[in-house]
């Protein structure tokens, strides 16, 4: 049972009496495939006043990056505002006329996905202004175990990475919210309800939970696909790659220009990640842009991130000029503020091992593994 439906069981008697906001989009629906948007203005001791929504839009159609407007939601009749466009924190204005909010969405289980960034910022947002905030939880597609990649640095921290837990954390929405209050990650903690699910375990990969995939965004197609988007995602950053983006296998390959797809292959087969297959790939897409299919099975164990980082340097040594030539100032600095840092970058520049910088979050990851315990709501 996910939040909403807990909620539901319960009556919604959290909301009874409130006028209630929800961050909401194409993936809220409860386990029956109701929308969330509208399972709450059904509901009769519910006033639902106005929705908000992420990057993507509320439908999830919109490519990455672009600028959302505030609209009217066609299914409700609501007023749509958007936390992706003029502001991505909710402004005094948008939150006038409600005294609770609610946050209600699919993510991903990665740091720089921004649906964390969204719900951090309208925490922080309903803190300044006494709005109790609700988070109805939801799996972590990646399982709750796993726990992969760098720390966020300081000065690095962005809307792609807007709190210091490592790139891969293992945790829900709302085992995250009760972490970020509890740290003082933000400037105002509001009042915080988080409605758990019932059933979930952290051992347990979306095809565990038998509910329906609902593509998070445009290249998010697959209930695997966040496992990809991790291994391939910085890389994709850079050019000239071809990391599948705009096909049904979104971030399932890693291919640069000029490279021989047999020689990488093999390049990427010698680390030995477990469960994880390299085979040559010949782009038909972006002509001259070769490398490897990645096969990847998610119960493997196999850090992401680190096979990100070995396909990243690897390319960089075999694309003529590098894998920085052709990035400007600004695709540099996003870049980095994916990655959380600038030692990705470095070692490119100066032909570091990727082994070292995979060693590196090592004792990072395990700190961070003890300090979450505290905050985990599921067995």
């Amino acid at each position: 049972m996910l939040g909403i439906d807990v909620l539901e069981s319960q009556g919604f008697q959290l909301l009874a009496g409130r006028r209630v906001g929800l961050i909401t989009n194409h993936t809220s629906y409860n386990s029956r495939g109701v929308r969330t948007r509208s399972v709450l203005q059904r509901a009769r001791n519910v006033n639902l006043v106005a929705l908000y929504a992420p990057e993507h839009g509320i439908e999830g159609t919109a490519p990455a990056g672009k600028y959302i407007a505030t609209r009217r939601d066609s299914i409700t009749g609501l007023t749509v505002h958007s936390l992706y466009g003029v502001t991505r924190k909710p402004s005094p204005a948008q939150l006038a006329g409600i005294d609770m909010m609610v946050f209600e969405m699919q993510d991903i289980g990665v740091r720089s996905y921004t649906y964390i960034s969204t719900m951090v910022r309208a925490m922080e947002a309903c803190g300044e202004r006494g709005i109790p905030f609700v988070v109805l939880d939801r799996p972590n597609p990646m399982g709750g175990q796993g726990v992969f990649g760098p720390p966020l640095e300081k000065q690095w921290e962005s809307f792609v990475g807007q709190i210091p837990v490592p790139y891969v954390h293992g945790m829900t929405i709302g085992e995250l919210a009760i972490m970020t209050n509890a740290k003082g990650w933000l400037a105002r903690r509001p009042q915080l309800h988080v409605v758990k699910m019932r059933g979930w375990t952290r051992g347990m990969l979306w095809d565990n939970t038998r509910l329906r995939w609902h593509p998070t965004s445009p290249n998010i197609p697959k209930p695997t696909s966040p496992f990809f988007y991790a291994m391939t995602g910085m890389l994709g950053g850079l050019m000239p790659v071809d990391i599948g983006i705009g096909t049904k296998d979104a971030f399932e390959f890693a291919a640069g220009q000029g490279v021989d797809p047999h020689e990488f292959s093999q390049a990427m087969s010698r680390y030995g990640f477990p469960g994880t297959t390299f085979q040559p790939y010949v782009s038909s897409t972006r002509p001259g842009r070769n490398g490897s299919r990645i096969l990847y099975n998610p119960r493997s164990g196999a850090d992401p991130v680190a096979i990100d980082v070995a396909c990243t340097l690897e390319l960089h040594r075999r694309v003529p000029g590098g894998l920085l030539s052709r990035v400007s100032a600004s695709g540099l600095s996003l870049f980095n503020k994916v990655y959380g840092s600038d030692r990705l970058e470095q070692a490119m520049r100066r032909g570091g091992n990727p082994q070292q910088l995979i060693d590196s979050w090592r004792s990072s990851n395990e700190r961070f593994r003890r300090d979450r315990q505290r905050y985990l709501l599921y067995p």
